[in-house]
Protein backbone atom coordinates (compact mmCIF):
# COMPACT_ATOMS: atom_id res chain seq x y z
CA UNK A 1 0.00 0.00 0.00
CA UNK A 2 2.71 2.08 0.86
CA UNK A 3 3.73 2.25 -2.52
CA UNK A 4 1.38 4.21 -4.04
CA UNK A 5 1.26 6.77 -1.02
CA UNK A 6 5.07 7.53 -2.05
CA UNK A 7 4.41 8.46 -5.78
CA UNK A 8 1.57 11.00 -5.20
CA UNK A 9 2.98 13.94 -6.09
CA UNK A 10 1.58 17.79 -4.05
CA UNK A 11 -1.54 17.99 -6.73
CA UNK A 12 -2.31 14.21 -6.14
CA UNK A 13 -2.10 14.31 -2.17
CA UNK A 14 -4.31 17.71 -2.30
CA UNK A 15 -7.14 15.98 -3.88
CA UNK A 16 -6.74 12.83 -2.12
CA UNK A 17 -6.64 14.78 0.97
CA UNK A 18 -9.82 16.71 0.41
CA UNK A 19 -11.89 13.91 -0.55
CA UNK A 20 -10.67 11.43 1.96
CA UNK A 21 -8.81 8.89 0.46
CA UNK A 22 -5.63 9.14 2.71
CA UNK A 23 -4.54 11.46 5.30
CA UNK A 24 -1.19 12.56 5.76
CA UNK A 25 -0.51 10.66 8.70
CA UNK A 26 -0.45 7.63 6.36
CA UNK A 27 1.81 9.79 3.70
CA UNK A 28 4.07 10.00 6.43
CA UNK A 29 3.96 6.75 7.86
CA UNK A 30 4.47 5.69 3.95
CA UNK A 31 7.22 7.68 3.47
CA UNK A 32 9.20 6.87 6.64
CA UNK A 33 8.68 3.11 5.96
CA UNK A 34 10.66 3.43 2.26
CA UNK A 35 13.15 5.79 4.18
CA UNK A 36 14.14 2.90 6.32
CA UNK A 37 14.01 0.31 3.52
CA UNK A 38 16.16 2.63 0.73
CA UNK A 39 18.33 4.87 3.11
CA UNK A 40 20.69 2.29 3.98
CA UNK A 41 21.20 1.86 0.41
CA UNK A 42 21.68 5.24 -0.58
CA UNK A 43 22.72 7.10 2.31
CA UNK A 44 20.55 10.49 1.52
CA UNK A 45 19.04 11.07 5.06
CA UNK A 46 21.37 11.68 7.61
CA UNK A 47 18.39 12.39 10.29
CA UNK A 48 14.88 11.60 10.16
CA UNK A 49 12.44 12.99 12.87
CA UNK A 50 10.26 10.57 12.68
CA UNK A 51 8.40 12.23 15.84
CA UNK A 52 8.59 15.51 14.63
CA UNK A 53 7.22 14.19 11.29
CA UNK A 54 4.16 11.97 12.64
CA UNK A 55 3.37 15.29 15.12
CA UNK A 56 3.37 17.13 12.20
CA UNK A 57 0.98 15.00 10.30
CA UNK A 58 -1.18 14.90 12.15
CA UNK A 59 -1.74 18.35 12.94
CA UNK A 60 -2.21 18.48 8.98
CA UNK A 61 -4.52 15.91 8.91
CA UNK A 62 -6.89 17.57 11.58
CA UNK A 63 -6.72 20.79 9.40
CA UNK A 64 -7.91 18.29 6.15
CA UNK A 65 -10.12 17.34 8.23
CA UNK A 66 -11.95 20.29 9.36
CA UNK A 67 -11.84 21.34 5.53
CA UNK A 68 -9.41 23.91 6.70
CA UNK A 69 -6.12 22.96 4.76
CA UNK A 70 -3.05 25.87 4.83
CA UNK A 71 -3.01 25.64 1.14
CA UNK A 72 -1.81 23.51 -1.26
CA UNK A 73 1.16 22.06 0.44
CA UNK A 74 -0.32 21.50 4.02
CA UNK A 75 0.53 17.32 4.23
CA UNK A 76 3.44 17.16 1.70
CA UNK A 77 6.41 15.88 3.15
CA UNK A 78 9.88 17.41 2.73
CA UNK A 79 13.21 17.07 3.89
CA UNK A 80 15.86 19.99 4.45
CA UNK A 81 19.89 19.57 3.25
CA UNK A 82 21.89 19.65 6.14
CA UNK A 83 23.43 23.31 6.42
CA UNK A 84 19.65 24.41 6.71
CA UNK A 85 18.92 25.10 10.49
CA UNK A 86 16.16 23.58 12.80
CA UNK A 87 15.73 23.67 16.02
CA UNK A 88 15.67 20.68 17.97
CA UNK A 89 18.23 18.57 15.51
CA UNK A 90 21.87 18.94 14.35
CA UNK A 91 22.59 20.95 11.51
CA UNK A 92 26.07 19.97 10.48
CA UNK A 93 26.77 21.31 7.13
CA UNK A 94 28.41 17.94 6.06
CA UNK A 95 31.01 18.29 9.00
CA UNK A 96 32.44 16.71 11.85
CA UNK A 97 33.18 20.19 12.98
CA UNK A 98 29.50 20.84 13.53
CA UNK A 99 28.55 16.95 14.25
CA UNK A 100 26.76 18.53 17.10
CA UNK A 101 26.10 21.58 16.47
CA UNK A 102 21.84 22.68 17.51
CA UNK A 103 20.60 25.94 15.82
CA UNK A 104 18.67 28.38 18.39
CA UNK A 105 16.56 29.06 15.50
CA UNK A 106 14.72 27.80 12.25
CA UNK A 107 16.04 28.83 9.33
CA UNK A 108 13.55 31.33 7.32
CA UNK A 109 13.17 28.98 4.88
CA UNK A 110 12.16 25.67 6.93
CA UNK A 111 9.97 28.59 8.47
CA UNK A 112 7.79 29.29 5.51
CA UNK A 113 7.44 25.31 4.45
CA UNK A 114 6.73 24.96 7.90
CA UNK A 115 4.17 27.59 7.48
CA UNK A 116 2.12 26.11 4.51
CA UNK A 117 1.59 22.77 6.45
CA UNK A 118 4.72 20.99 5.17
CA UNK A 119 5.65 17.85 6.66
CA UNK A 120 9.74 17.36 7.33
CA UNK A 121 11.05 14.38 7.66
CA UNK A 122 14.88 15.21 8.57
CA UNK A 123 18.10 16.14 7.11
CA UNK A 124 20.04 15.27 4.00
CA UNK A 125 23.38 14.42 3.03
CA UNK A 126 25.13 16.75 1.16
CA UNK A 127 29.23 17.33 0.35
CA UNK A 128 31.45 18.51 2.99
CA UNK A 129 30.50 21.98 3.29
CA UNK A 130 29.00 22.15 0.30
CA UNK A 131 32.55 23.09 -1.17
CA UNK A 132 32.16 19.99 -4.15
CA UNK A 133 29.76 18.25 -6.25
CA UNK A 134 29.66 14.67 -5.88
CA UNK A 135 28.08 13.72 -1.91
CA UNK A 136 31.13 12.18 -1.55
CA UNK A 137 31.13 12.53 2.52
CA UNK A 138 33.87 11.58 4.63
CA UNK A 139 31.69 11.56 7.90
CA UNK A 140 27.69 10.52 6.86
CA UNK A 141 28.84 8.39 3.94
CA UNK A 142 28.93 8.69 0.18
CA UNK A 143 25.18 9.06 -0.59
CA UNK A 144 24.65 7.30 -4.21
CA UNK A 145 22.30 7.57 -6.78
CA UNK A 146 19.63 5.78 -7.15
CA UNK A 147 19.52 5.07 -10.46
CA UNK A 148 22.80 3.37 -11.01
CA UNK A 149 24.70 1.57 -7.64
CA UNK A 150 28.04 3.35 -7.36
CA UNK A 151 27.62 6.39 -8.85
CA UNK A 152 27.13 9.97 -7.65
CA UNK A 153 23.86 11.78 -7.75
CA UNK A 154 25.98 14.90 -8.04
CA UNK A 155 26.10 17.26 -5.05
CA UNK A 156 26.38 19.72 -3.41
CA UNK A 157 22.92 18.46 -2.65
CA UNK A 158 23.35 15.22 -3.48
CA UNK A 159 21.34 13.95 -0.86
CA UNK A 160 18.16 16.06 -2.03
CA UNK A 161 18.27 15.11 -5.38
CA UNK A 162 18.48 11.01 -4.48
CA UNK A 163 15.58 11.63 -2.03
CA UNK A 164 13.35 13.30 -4.15
CA UNK A 165 14.51 10.80 -7.32
CA UNK A 166 13.90 7.72 -4.81
CA UNK A 167 10.55 8.84 -3.70
CA UNK A 168 11.55 9.06 -0.22
CA UNK A 169 10.40 12.88 -0.13
CA UNK A 170 7.90 14.64 -2.20
CA UNK A 171 9.82 17.73 -2.03
CA UNK A 172 13.51 18.59 -1.12
CA UNK A 173 15.24 21.81 -0.29
CA UNK A 174 19.06 22.24 -1.14
CA UNK A 175 21.33 25.43 -1.86
CA UNK A 176 23.31 26.36 -4.62
CA UNK A 177 26.21 28.03 -5.16
CA UNK A 178 27.72 27.49 -8.33
CA UNK A 179 24.86 24.45 -9.38
CA UNK A 180 24.81 22.43 -6.49
CA UNK A 181 21.06 22.30 -7.15
CA UNK A 182 20.68 22.09 -10.58
CA UNK A 183 23.47 19.66 -11.36
CA UNK A 184 22.25 16.64 -8.69
CA UNK A 185 19.01 17.35 -10.00
CA UNK A 186 20.43 16.82 -13.47
CA UNK A 187 22.25 13.57 -12.33
CA UNK A 188 19.28 12.25 -11.09
CA UNK A 189 16.84 13.27 -13.61
CA UNK A 190 14.67 15.51 -11.21
CA UNK A 191 14.30 19.25 -11.59
CA UNK A 192 15.57 22.07 -9.49
CA UNK A 193 14.65 25.66 -9.63
CA UNK A 194 16.94 28.35 -7.46
CA UNK A 195 14.83 31.76 -7.46
CA UNK A 196 16.64 35.53 -7.48
CA UNK A 197 20.04 35.74 -5.28
CA UNK A 198 17.83 38.77 -3.29
CA UNK A 199 14.29 36.95 -3.11
CA UNK A 200 14.98 34.22 -0.31
CA UNK A 201 16.70 34.56 2.67
CA UNK A 202 19.56 33.09 3.57
CA UNK A 203 19.54 33.24 7.69
CA UNK A 204 19.47 30.32 9.19
CA UNK A 205 21.41 28.16 6.82
CA UNK A 206 25.64 27.87 7.05
CA UNK A 207 26.93 29.74 4.23
CA UNK A 208 29.37 28.99 1.71
CA UNK A 209 30.05 31.83 -0.40
CA UNK A 210 27.26 34.48 0.52
CA UNK A 211 27.68 36.41 -3.25
CA UNK A 212 26.26 33.27 -4.74
CA UNK A 213 24.48 30.96 -2.77
CA UNK A 214 21.17 30.60 -3.18
CA UNK A 215 18.57 28.01 -1.83
CA UNK A 216 16.42 26.09 -4.21
CA UNK A 217 13.89 23.18 -4.27
CA UNK A 218 13.89 19.69 -5.73
CA UNK A 219 10.93 17.95 -6.90
CA UNK A 220 9.99 15.22 -10.09
CA UNK A 221 7.22 17.28 -11.16
CA UNK A 222 6.93 21.34 -12.08
CA UNK A 223 3.83 21.70 -10.39
CA UNK A 224 5.64 20.50 -7.31
CA UNK A 225 8.57 22.82 -7.91
CA UNK A 226 6.34 25.73 -8.74
CA UNK A 227 4.04 25.51 -5.70
CA UNK A 228 6.94 25.26 -3.30
CA UNK A 229 9.26 27.99 -4.82
CA UNK A 230 6.08 30.18 -4.62
CA UNK A 231 5.98 29.13 -0.76
CA UNK A 232 10.03 30.58 -0.83
CA UNK A 233 9.22 33.56 -2.15
CA UNK A 234 6.34 34.49 -0.20
CA UNK A 235 3.84 34.89 -3.02
CA UNK A 236 0.43 33.81 -4.25
CA UNK A 237 0.33 31.64 -6.71
CA UNK A 238 -1.59 29.73 -8.61
CA UNK A 239 -0.74 27.80 -12.16
CA UNK A 240 -2.80 29.35 -14.85
CA UNK A 241 -4.61 27.94 -17.88
CA UNK A 242 -2.66 29.19 -20.82
CA UNK A 243 -3.23 27.44 -23.97
CA UNK A 244 0.42 27.82 -24.76
CA UNK A 245 3.09 29.29 -22.08
CA UNK A 246 5.94 28.54 -25.02
CA UNK A 247 4.06 30.30 -28.30
CA UNK A 248 6.15 33.78 -28.40
CA UNK A 249 8.55 32.91 -25.54
CA UNK A 250 12.13 34.55 -26.76
CA UNK A 251 14.55 31.91 -26.34
CA UNK A 252 18.27 33.17 -26.38
CA UNK A 253 21.23 30.56 -27.13
CA UNK A 254 24.55 31.28 -26.33
CA UNK A 255 27.46 30.67 -28.77
CA UNK A 256 30.46 29.87 -26.28
CA UNK A 257 28.00 27.35 -24.90
CA UNK A 258 30.11 25.15 -27.29
CA UNK A 259 33.54 25.59 -25.54
CA UNK A 260 32.59 23.33 -23.03
CA UNK A 261 32.92 19.78 -24.38
CA UNK A 262 29.65 17.84 -23.96
CA UNK A 263 28.77 14.20 -24.91
CA UNK A 264 26.82 13.10 -27.38
CA UNK A 265 24.07 12.91 -25.53
CA UNK A 266 24.42 16.09 -23.80
CA UNK A 267 24.28 17.70 -27.35
CA UNK A 268 20.78 15.40 -28.91
CA UNK A 269 18.96 16.70 -25.80
CA UNK A 270 19.91 20.16 -26.06
CA UNK A 271 19.33 20.40 -29.65
CA UNK A 272 15.80 18.22 -29.16
CA UNK A 273 15.30 20.90 -26.24
CA UNK A 274 15.69 23.81 -28.98
CA UNK A 275 13.47 21.85 -31.51
CA UNK A 276 10.69 21.35 -29.39
CA UNK A 277 11.01 24.83 -28.30
CA UNK A 278 10.35 26.02 -31.56
CA UNK A 279 7.66 23.37 -32.43
CA UNK A 280 5.86 24.58 -30.00
CA UNK A 281 5.83 28.32 -31.51
CA UNK A 282 9.30 30.01 -29.03
CA UNK A 283 11.31 32.09 -30.91
CA UNK A 284 14.79 30.31 -30.69
CA UNK A 285 18.00 32.30 -31.78
CA UNK A 286 21.75 33.15 -31.06
CA UNK A 287 22.70 35.71 -28.82
CA UNK A 288 25.65 37.46 -28.71
CA UNK A 289 27.33 38.51 -24.90
CA UNK A 290 31.09 38.21 -25.33
CA UNK A 291 31.77 38.71 -21.96
CA UNK A 292 30.94 35.22 -21.10
CA UNK A 293 33.15 32.52 -20.83
CA UNK A 294 31.85 29.51 -19.48
CA UNK A 295 35.71 27.98 -18.02
CA UNK A 296 37.00 31.28 -16.84
CA UNK A 297 33.83 32.74 -15.07
CA UNK A 298 33.68 29.38 -13.24
CA UNK A 299 37.33 29.74 -11.68
CA UNK A 300 35.86 33.25 -10.90
CA UNK A 301 33.12 31.41 -8.82
CA UNK A 302 35.44 28.81 -7.39
CA UNK A 303 37.75 31.37 -6.03
CA UNK A 304 35.32 33.64 -4.85
CA UNK A 305 33.58 30.39 -3.33
CA UNK A 306 37.29 29.36 -1.90
CA UNK A 307 37.87 32.94 -0.19
CA UNK A 308 34.17 33.32 1.51
CA UNK A 309 33.93 29.82 2.39
CA UNK A 310 37.40 30.47 4.25
CA UNK A 311 36.17 33.87 5.88
CA UNK A 312 33.15 31.66 7.19
CA UNK A 313 35.04 29.03 8.51
CA UNK A 314 38.49 30.32 10.12
CA UNK A 315 36.02 32.80 11.93
CA UNK A 316 34.41 29.90 13.32
CA UNK A 317 36.74 26.83 13.65
CA UNK A 318 39.88 29.01 13.96
CA UNK A 319 43.52 29.02 12.11
CA UNK A 320 43.39 25.18 12.16
CA UNK A 321 40.01 24.21 11.11
CA UNK A 322 39.56 20.75 13.17
CA UNK A 323 36.51 18.87 12.30
CA UNK A 324 37.08 19.31 8.44
CA UNK A 325 38.64 17.32 6.04
CA UNK A 326 42.28 17.76 4.68
CA UNK A 327 41.35 18.79 1.25
CA UNK A 328 38.54 20.96 2.41
CA UNK A 329 41.27 22.52 4.59
CA UNK A 330 43.78 22.95 1.29
CA UNK A 331 40.82 24.28 -0.74
CA UNK A 332 39.96 26.82 2.49
CA UNK A 333 43.55 27.88 3.29
CA UNK A 334 44.43 28.21 -0.24
CA UNK A 335 40.74 30.88 -0.52
CA UNK A 336 42.43 32.48 2.48
CA UNK A 337 45.70 32.91 1.16
CA UNK A 338 44.46 34.55 -1.81
CA UNK A 339 46.59 37.62 -3.18
CA UNK A 340 43.98 40.42 -3.24
CA UNK A 341 44.51 41.22 -6.52
CA UNK A 342 42.73 38.12 -7.40
CA UNK A 343 40.40 38.41 -5.24
CA UNK A 344 39.50 41.83 -6.91
CA UNK A 345 39.83 40.30 -10.45
CA UNK A 346 37.31 37.89 -9.51
CA UNK A 347 35.12 40.11 -7.92
CA UNK A 348 35.03 42.66 -10.51
CA UNK A 349 34.38 39.73 -13.51
CA UNK A 350 31.23 38.47 -11.14
CA UNK A 351 30.22 42.49 -10.48
CA UNK A 352 30.56 42.87 -14.12
CA UNK A 353 28.73 40.16 -15.70
CA UNK A 354 25.76 41.49 -13.34
CA UNK A 355 25.82 44.91 -14.62
CA UNK A 356 25.15 43.33 -17.63
CA UNK A 357 22.33 41.19 -16.96
CA UNK A 358 19.82 44.25 -18.11
CA UNK A 359 20.90 44.38 -21.66
CA UNK A 360 21.08 40.57 -21.61
CA UNK A 361 17.30 39.77 -21.22
CA UNK A 362 16.72 43.25 -22.78
CA UNK A 363 15.46 41.13 -26.08
CA UNK A 364 14.87 38.17 -24.81
CA UNK A 365 12.95 35.53 -22.15
CA UNK A 366 14.87 33.03 -21.27
CA UNK A 367 18.04 31.46 -21.79
CA UNK A 368 18.22 27.92 -22.36
CA UNK A 369 22.02 26.09 -21.62
CA UNK A 370 22.72 22.22 -20.66
CA UNK A 371 23.11 21.90 -17.27
CA UNK A 372 25.47 19.47 -17.40
CA UNK A 373 28.22 18.38 -19.58
CA UNK A 374 28.27 14.80 -18.94
CA UNK A 375 25.60 12.22 -16.93
CA UNK A 376 26.65 11.40 -13.40
CA UNK A 377 29.97 9.51 -13.02
CA UNK A 378 30.98 6.83 -10.51
CA UNK A 379 32.39 7.53 -7.25
CA UNK A 380 35.38 6.21 -8.17
CA UNK A 381 35.88 8.31 -11.53
CA UNK A 382 37.20 11.84 -11.00
CA UNK A 383 35.00 14.62 -10.67
CA UNK A 384 35.06 16.66 -14.04
CA UNK A 385 36.48 20.41 -13.97
CA UNK A 386 33.93 21.42 -15.82
CA UNK A 387 30.82 20.33 -13.98
CA UNK A 388 29.84 23.83 -13.42
CA UNK A 389 30.47 25.75 -16.84
CA UNK A 390 26.77 26.12 -17.03
CA UNK A 391 24.99 25.93 -14.22
CA UNK A 392 27.15 28.47 -12.02
CA UNK A 393 26.03 31.32 -14.85
CA UNK A 394 22.73 31.83 -13.14
CA UNK A 395 24.91 32.22 -9.45
CA UNK A 396 27.00 34.90 -11.42
CA UNK A 397 24.08 36.73 -12.57
CA UNK A 398 22.03 36.43 -9.25
CA UNK A 399 19.15 35.00 -11.73
CA UNK A 400 16.78 32.48 -11.42
CA UNK A 401 17.02 29.22 -13.19
CA UNK A 402 15.36 26.29 -13.59
CA UNK A 403 16.67 22.66 -14.83
CA UNK A 404 14.90 19.65 -15.99
CA UNK A 405 15.39 16.28 -17.30
CA UNK A 406 15.13 15.49 -21.17
CA UNK A 407 13.91 12.52 -23.07
CA UNK A 408 17.46 10.05 -22.92
CA UNK A 409 18.10 6.16 -23.58
CA UNK A 410 20.97 5.86 -21.02
CA UNK A 411 21.51 8.01 -17.55
CA UNK A 412 19.34 11.53 -16.67
CA UNK A 413 20.21 14.03 -19.32
CA UNK A 414 19.18 17.71 -18.21
CA UNK A 415 18.65 21.40 -19.56
CA UNK A 416 17.79 24.28 -17.65
CA UNK A 417 15.89 27.87 -18.45
CA UNK A 418 17.77 31.06 -17.07
CA UNK A 419 15.67 34.55 -16.48
CA UNK A 420 16.53 37.39 -15.77
CA UNK A 421 16.93 38.49 -12.22
CA UNK A 422 13.55 39.42 -11.06
CA UNK A 423 11.93 37.16 -13.53
CA UNK A 424 11.07 34.24 -10.77
CA UNK A 425 7.34 34.03 -12.12
CA UNK A 426 7.76 33.44 -15.38
CA UNK A 427 10.13 30.25 -14.32
CA UNK A 428 6.91 29.35 -11.91
CA UNK A 429 4.66 29.06 -15.58
CA UNK A 430 7.28 27.27 -17.61
CA UNK A 431 7.77 24.59 -14.74
CA UNK A 432 4.19 23.59 -14.96
CA UNK A 433 4.38 23.50 -18.68
CA UNK A 434 7.44 21.17 -18.72
CA UNK A 435 5.59 18.54 -16.88
CA UNK A 436 3.75 18.20 -20.33
CA UNK A 437 6.47 19.68 -22.84
CA UNK A 438 7.67 16.38 -23.95
CA UNK A 439 4.19 14.77 -24.44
Amino acid sequence: MYQDLIHLNSTDLQHAYAQGHTNPVDVTRAHLAHIAQRNPALQAFVHVCEELALQQAQASAQRWARGQPLGPLDGVVMALKDNIDVVGMPCTAGTAAYAQRMPARDASVYQRLRGAGMVLLGKLNMHEAALGATTDNPVYGRCISPLREGYTPGGSSGGSAAAVADHLCTIAMGTDTMGSVRIPAAYCGVMGMIPTRTRIPMDGIVPLSPTLDVAGPLARSGHDLAQTMACLLGIPWAPTAQANVWRGLRVGILPQTHEVDMTPAVQQAWQATQQRLQAQGAQVRAVLWPDWSPARNRLHALLMSEWEGADYWLNALGPELPGLSASLQKMLHYGARLAPEKRQASQAAVDGLRAQAGALFADMDVLLLPTTPHTAFAHTEAAPASQADWACLANLLGAPALSFPCPSEGLPVSCQLLAAPGQDERLLGLACALDTFWD
